[in-house]
């Protein structure tokens, strides 16, 4: 008798297997581009930050290099409770209505995996973060998705996105189990208002329906704008998970730390899952970054609070970049590409932005991600005139990316 299917990849994870950062990670690898792909910072993190670890990894207290709680370090829970109850109105229990993860990214498996069961629904709101239709196709759940589309004579904002409300309404039923939103979006940037998100709430209680809010990028908000948080408006508390991330928080992505909060008894189900995946995260780091969130509850509604320096550097990069692609002239436009010297005739890929960000990386030594990453099949076409670049970067490596871009520019 063969052997051979017995050693195949898992049925329920066939057709997971592409991942758009780790196909484009090793593009840059090969190519050594300015890199704007993947989105994590490239200068220090706040020095209280790290200097907090490396106080934990010098004390004489072994029990901070043992395992600690598994659904979170106590002090660290106590610090999110803290931070968490004075932002949403209402206190947080620090034992039962928050879990550490290692991530955000368990965050939200945990949070699909144990509420999502075999022909359930899951509503996500396209451009999503790649994962979340993956992990509800794992659950055995169904995705039905919903895109923001630009409002027609707009500007290109990204508040300008929206979701059409019969369209949205139209997609709850009674197999409907979660709704996932990210808000601010990533990769739009965009911010729901408060009405947006009052209105998703109408309808999941409506449907009686579990609102996941990704809300890994909540201190990452430009005036005049602002964060809302759906666990903060009336009646959505009870089915409502929030989840974050310190990663995203103090610039460390490669801390993998995260949390998840809301009421007890959904909280208690992230757990279960928690249990058997991770177990518990990284004692050291947490308590770094139980320490970290302490001194900026000290700082909070100061200057010195990195929840506020922190927007307002990225606020100037952000519009560098802005500046960087306005004088390309809208490059990235269909009838551009055509004109502009770009010889994509091998069609490595199905999706033009696909085609055009591998062509950018390997040419022009500039990367970028492809948006339509971010959208089901049928909705792709919303996505691929354009390219996502991170600018969350030194200056002086978004100023080679604008030099990139003049050369160019002037053979044009």
């Amino acid at each position: 008798m063969s052997s051979v299917n017995k050693f195949s990849l898992s049925d329920k994870y066939k057709g997971l297997d592409k991942n758009v950062w780790a196909e484009f990670s090793n593009l840059a690898v090969k190519h050594d581009p300015v890199n704007l792909g993947q989105g994590f910072p490239d200068f220090a993190p706040p020095k209280h930050v790290t200097d907090a670890l490396a106080d934990v990894a010098k004390e004489d207290n072994i029990l901070l290099h043992q395992y600690t709680r598994g659904y979170g370090h106590p002090r660290l829970t106590q610090a999110v409770s803290k931070l968490y109850s004075n932002a949403i109105g209402r206190t947080i229990d620090p034992f039962t209505e928050i879990l550490v993860t290692g991530g955000a990214f368990e965050a939200l498996f945990c949070s699909i995996m144990s509420c999502v069961n075999p022909g359930d629904e899951v509503i996500i709101i396209e451009p999503f973060f790649d994962c979340y239709e993956p992990m509800v196709r794992l659950a055995g759940g169904t995705p039905v998705f919903i895109p923001l589309r630009p409002k027609a004579g707009g500007e290109g904002h990204s508040s300008e996105w929206v979701l059409d409300d019969a369209e949205l309404t139209s997609k709850f039923t009674d197999r409907t189990k979660a709704i996932i939103v990210n808000t601010p979006n990533n990769p739009l940037g965009k911010v729901f208002t408060q009405k947006e998100l009052e209105f998703i709430g109408q309808l999941c209680i409506k449907w009686n329906v579990l609102c996941i809010m990704d809300e890994v990028y909540e201190w990452l908000v430009y005036e005049p704008y602002r964060h809302f948080r759906m666990a903060s408006l009336p009646y959505m508390w009870d089915r409502t998970v929030t989840i974050c991330s310190a990663g995203k928080t103090f610039s460390v992505t490669g801390w993998k730390l995260g949390w998840a909060y809301g009421p007890a008894h959904l909280v208690r189900n992230l757990c279960v899952a928690h249990q058997y995946a991770l177990h518990f995260v990284v004692t050291p780091i947490q308590e770094a970054v139980a320490r970290s969130l302490e001194m900026e509850l000290e700082r909070l509604n100061t200057d010195e609070s990195y929840f506020k320096s922190l927007p307002k550097l990225m606020k100037s990069k952000r519009d560098y970049m802005a500046e960087i692609l306005v004088n390309m002239n809208l490059f990235l436009h269909q009838a551009d590409l055509k004109k502009s010297h770009i010889d994509l005739s091998e069609k490595k890929y199905p999706e033009k932005d696909y085609c055009f960000a591998e062509w950018l990386t390997r040419v022009k030594k500039l990367a970028g991600i492809p948006p339509t990453a971010f959208y089901s099949a049928e909705n792709k076409n919303l996505g691929e005139n354009y390219i996502r670049f991170c600018f969350i970067k030194e200056d002086a490596k978004l100023k080679k990316t604008e030099d990139i871009l003049k050369a160019w520019k002037e053979i044009l």
